[in-house]
């Protein structure tokens, strides 16, 4: 999914997400408003976020390389008067473009996630920002009273990415071995494994799907899917079968 045709593919998911939240920021009644997905944050303090991860990002896949340290952030945070609030955000997004595609798909860079299943290359940063900016849109949307049904393709690789950047490592499962699988309807199914190895995924097929008997089930749409992944609706608004208690066991692992 990150390869170089792919590429292009994450960069426009970039822009246009982004496009969405500047969107959002400029019908909210005020920057001032809070974000019931993000409890203490105002509009500002998620915009000031966003702004702040797309320029940290743009630093590192062009100044770092795996394995090095953490880089700091510049401190620099985003102007509070709302018409300079939304420049900043759409500079932020550019700044985050520009370093992308001038440092290629391949170029190897810092990042905090084991490299398992999603390898420290720029491609996945560029992966990875996708579902920051769709999640954020959402929740920059909520603030403003206007939340929307996430993209298909968008919310359908932001499950897959979340899989494959978040729960894939190697910290052992603190419980009994665990199956947990994820069915978005109109885009495919797959399985979360949790053991003393720690977590893992694997796409399953239409086949697979019908006769997998893992330990728990969920079922939704793939927007659905997403949101519940980054905790932002509750796990009934989903169908679940098997062990109710999985997810949460699952979401407080972390």
């Amino acid at each position: 999914m990150t390869d170089h045709l792919y590429f292009p593919t994450l960069l426009r998911m970039i822009d246009e997400r982004s496009a969405a939240f500047r969107a959002a920021v400029a019908a909210a009644p005020s920057l001032d408003a809070d974000v019931p997905s993000c409890p203490g944050w105002t509009l500002y303090d998620l915009a000031n976020h966003l702004s702040e991860g797309d320029r940290f990002w743009a630093y590192i896949v062009l100044n770092t390389a795996p394995g090095d340290e953490r880089p700091s952030k510049d401190g620099r945070a985003a102007p509070r008067e709302r018409e300079e609030l939304i420049a900043w955000l759409a500079d932020s997004t550019e700044q985050l473009l520009t370093a992308l595609r001038e440092a290629g798909p391949d170029r190897g860079c810092w990042a905090w996630w084991e490299p398992l299943a999603s390898p420290h290359t720029v491609a996945a940063v560029a992966r990875r920002r996708v579902p920051e900016s769709l999640i954020h849109t959402y929740d920059a949307q909520l603030a403003s009273g206007t939340p929307q049904e996430l993209p298909t393709t968008e919310a359908v690789d932001a499950i897959d990415e979340f899989l494959a950047t978040v729960c894939t490592g190697t910290v052992p499962w603190p419980g009994e071995p665990a199956t947990m699988d994820y069915h978005a309807g109109e885009a495919g199914s797959w399985r979360q494994t949790v053991d003393a190895a720690g977590s893992r995924f694997t796409r399953l097929t239409a086949a697979e799907a019908a006769e997998s008997k893992p330990t728990a089930a969920l079922y939704g749409t793939a927007s659905e899917m997403a949101l519940l992944m980054y905790m932002r609706i509750p796990a009934g608004s989903l169908r679940m079968e098997g062990d109710a208690d999985l997810l949460q066991q699952l979401q407080n692992w972390g």
